[in-house]
């Protein structure tokens, strides 16, 4: 049974635990950015996001368990809305086919909740940096972001190694950004601040540069010698937590790669961009130097009361079961480390992504934290193998406006290395994961 409900209606089951409220304009509008002339950005407080693009790509019985672990379940009463009656509408009759059978439509959406200033809208604190084919595709035409313009930006495919990759499509004006630019290859740490103000000079990069990161994600498998030349988006977000440790004032991540830029529509190019390379940089570097930990303060803050180091690897790395590289022996975790989850494997975020590869709705990844002790008020520092995954989810406690936040650079290839150092396998007690 599907029924219209009014605004008055709306704000009055709100509170009301039967009800769930799902949200069906795209993800870029949800996080708080203003795609059809609304008057103010972002979603109704408690809404869960669903744009209408994943029922169009995935399968019912993916949808339906997608929206089951939002709590969306077929019992419920479910209120859909996008901008206007035609989104919920058609949104409705797609929930009514797979058998959710009390759903209800606010058709006014989006623009009449945004138009009072007294009805409350929640966003994703920096939202901004978290940017959409749209908002780059208008940078590139016009050199504005909004009625700003830009005197200086740079959009840079990012690869590790694979330049093939870059000649074969990027972005109109992107350069090719390789991570071994920033990132050593014998320990994979960042670089030496010469090195990076070197390699950011070159690539035509300042701190006052405006950045736009991206990258192209092509499935890669353990099968693979060097898996990480198809992680391309965790590259990305490798890049930009070290573009900001290093002091640019405007990093900004393409939402979803490369992939979203071409599935809008927008045309790609192959020809190489030759950046202009810059003089100075403009400030000292690091300019961040909180976003990026040593092992001694690694170890600092696993014995803090006020901090806490999250493991973002799989859970068979976690264990012990695997090493999660073909480069790396020993298997384990660093005693005390929270286990933040990632994906599959070492190259891979699904826990922390959208089926179209951009960013997971942010209120899940905070709540998914927030039961297992990783909450704001803390000194928290991300970990992986070498620093890509906790990178990404750098990036994304960024993106929710903490600021207590950084990388263990070194990580598990770091800690591993010195058998003094003390490392769990198996699983931990049910406190450290639940």
């Amino acid at each position: 049974m599907t029924r219209r409900i009014s605004t008055q209606e709306l704000q009055q089951l709100l509170s009301n635990p039967h009800f769930v409220l799902v949200d069906v304009r795209p993800i870029a509008a949800y996080n708080g950015w203003q795609l059809n002339g609304e008057v103010r950005g972002g979603h109704i407080p408690g809404a869960v996001t669903c744009p209408q693009s994943w029922s169009e790509n995935l399968k019912p019985v993916e949808l339906m368990s997608l929206l089951a672990a939002k709590g969306v379940t077929p019992d419920k009463n479910v209120i859909v809305y996008g901008y206007g009656p035609d989104d919920s509408i058609e949104a409705a009759a797609n929930m009514s086919r797979m058998g959710y059978e009390n759903v209800l439509t606010y058709d006014a959406g989006l623009a009449e909740w945004a138009a009072d200033e007294d009805r409350p809208l929640q966003r994703l604190a920096r939202y901004e940096k978290l940017v959409h084919p749209q908002w780059l595709q208008q940078l590139l035409l016009t050199g504005k972001v909004g009625d700003e313009s830009i005197e200086r930006y740079q959009i840079c495919h990012v690869t590790f190694g694979v330049p093939e990759e870059y000649k074969q499509a990027h972005i109109p004006g992107a350069i090719h950004l390789d991570t071994l630019v920033l990132e050593s290859p014998e320990d994979w740490n960042r670089r030496s601040a010469d090195e990076i103000r070197e390699g950011l000079l070159a690539h035509g990069i300042t701190h006052d540069t405006l950045v736009v990161i991206y990258g192209r994600d092509s499935n890669p498998t353990m099968d693979e010698l060097q898996p990480g030349q198809k992680a391309g988006q965790i590259a990305a977000t490798r890049a930009a937590a070290i573009l900001m440790y290093a002091g640019v004032e405007d990093v900004r991540l393409l939402d979803g790669g490369f992939d979203t830029w071409s599935e809008a529509g927008y045309p790609v190019e192959t020809k190489k961009n030759e950046p202009v390379p810059a003089a100075a940089f403009g400030a000292d570097i690091p300019g961040r130097p909180d976003l990026i930990i040593d092992i001694d303060e690694a170890k600092d803050l696993i014995q803090s009361p006020e901090g806490e180091l999250v493991s973002i690897r799989s859970w068979a790395e976690f264990t012990g079961d695997v090493s999660g590289y073909h480069y790396i022996g020993p298997r384990g975790r660093i005693a005390g480390a929270v286990w933040g989850n990632c994906g599959t494997d070492a190259y891979h975020m699904q826990n922390y992504r959208n089926p179209d590869n951009t960013m997971r709705e942010y209120h899940e990844i905070e709540s998914n934290w927030r039961e297992v002790g990783i909450t704001a008020d803390k000194r928290i520092a991300f970990y992986c193998g070498t620093g890509w995954r906790a990178s990404e989810t750098l990036f994304y406690a960024y993106l929710l406006g903490w600021d207590q936040i950084a990388v263990y650079d070194g990580g598990w290839f770091e800690w591993s290395k010195d058998s003094s150092n003390p490392v769990e396998t198996g699983i931990p007690p049910v406190s450290e994961v639940e």
